[in-house]
């Protein structure tokens, strides 16, 4: 078999590994927390009976591994239970604002890593200067900076005092899209949506800049680039089409790292600015004790990490055939 399809196999294998023990644990966290999960579900006014099938309905009164048993099963085919408090099925709720989590996630990150690669670049073509000491203080600032003081600043200086942008929500009040396309074309949704992905991005963008700036200052001692040069081609030339192309490589790998921190960040970002999306319905999620939409909203995070990261390895190993061919040598 090739090495390549070897590689392909075991990282699928190791993904669904992952998959499964994410699963477990939030089987068990869930599960093994004190006291009854329905609890805040459960009226005082409930009889006996009543708070009885109200267990049963959810399937609390099995036996543990019973229970685990239908979790991993509802899993595999797509079923996350019924929301406590919404008494809809979580895999629609979450659906329903998963595109806007991966909107604010897509533009942040394409902005944060647009913007790091070519600062990155410029830092290094200019090392030594005081553009190149001023872009690491300000790339070290906003990473170190937490994504809700950053937010509160954009608020305070865009939406409170400017006025330039909307401090909450998807849409102003009385607005309703008819359907996506409406929602995507409409400059009322991108206001909105300027704010959160701006401080998204200013959070991100600090990962790429710092390590394209690295990867450059390596690569511009190599011999390819001398030879570059001694053939008279213009500077600008050597860092585009030499230097910076072959300093790419690693920030594929960054990227995976990349959109760990973003679903992260939008945890606290959409909470920030009202942003109806997955990090948001977590975080109420979590707050009203609704565990079977807490457990989805979870699981599925996971599953875009997890997945993202794999589908990186994967170009990572087209882009660099050395990765497969290495990995099955250790093996």
């Amino acid at each position: 078999m090739p090495p390549r399809a070897v590689y392909f196999i075991r990282r699928l294998g190791q993904m669904i590994l992952v998959l499964w023990a994410i699963a477990t644990i939030l089987f068990l966290i869930f599960r093994l927390m004190p006291g009854n999960p329905l609890v805040a579900f459960i009226d005082p006014t409930f009889t006996a009976e009543q708070a009885e099938a109200i267990s049963r309905q959810f399937g609390l009164d099995q036996p543990l591994p019973v229970q685990y048993g239908l979790y991993l099963k509802n899993i595999v085919t797509g079923n996350f239970g019924t929301s406590f408090f919404q008494k809809e099925p979580v895999l629609g709720i979450l659906l329903e604002v998963f595109p806007n989590t991966i909107l604010l996630t897509g533009i942040s990150l394409t902005a944060a890593y647009v913007f790091g690669v070519i600062a990155g670049s410029v830092l290094a073509w200019r090392r030594g200067g005081k553009l190149e000491g001023a872009g690491i203080v300000f790339a070290l600032m906003t990473r170190s900076a937490p994504e809700f003081f950053v937010g509160m600043l954009a608020l305070a200086f865009f939406s409170f005092n400017l006025g330039w942008f909307p401090s909450s929500g998807v849409a102003s009040p009385g607005t309703i899209y008819d359907s996506v396309f409406q929602q995507l074309t409409s400059a009322d949704f991108w206001r909105h949506l300027a704010l959160p992905a701006l401080t998204l991005a200013i959070y991100l963008q600090g990962l790429p800049l710092l390590l394209m700036r690295s990867n450059m200052l390596e690569v511009l001692d190599e011999d390819f680039v001398t030879m570059a040069r001694m053939t008279g081609l213009p500077e600008w030339r050597v860092m585009l089409s030499h230097a910076a192309r072959n300093a790419l490589l690693p920030i594929v790998t960054a990227l995976t790292l990349g959109i760990g921190y973003a679903i992260g960040g939008n945890v606290i970002v959409e909470t920030v600015f009202s942003w109806p999306g997955l990090g948001r319905v977590l975080v109420r999620a979590v707050q009203s004790h609704d565990y079977p939409l807490a457990q989805g909203a979870f699981f599925l995070i996971a599953v875009v990490i997890v997945g993202l990261n794999f589908m990186a390895d994967i170009i990572y190993s087209v882009l660099d055939p050395r990765v497969s061919t290495a990995r099955q040598e250790v093996a």
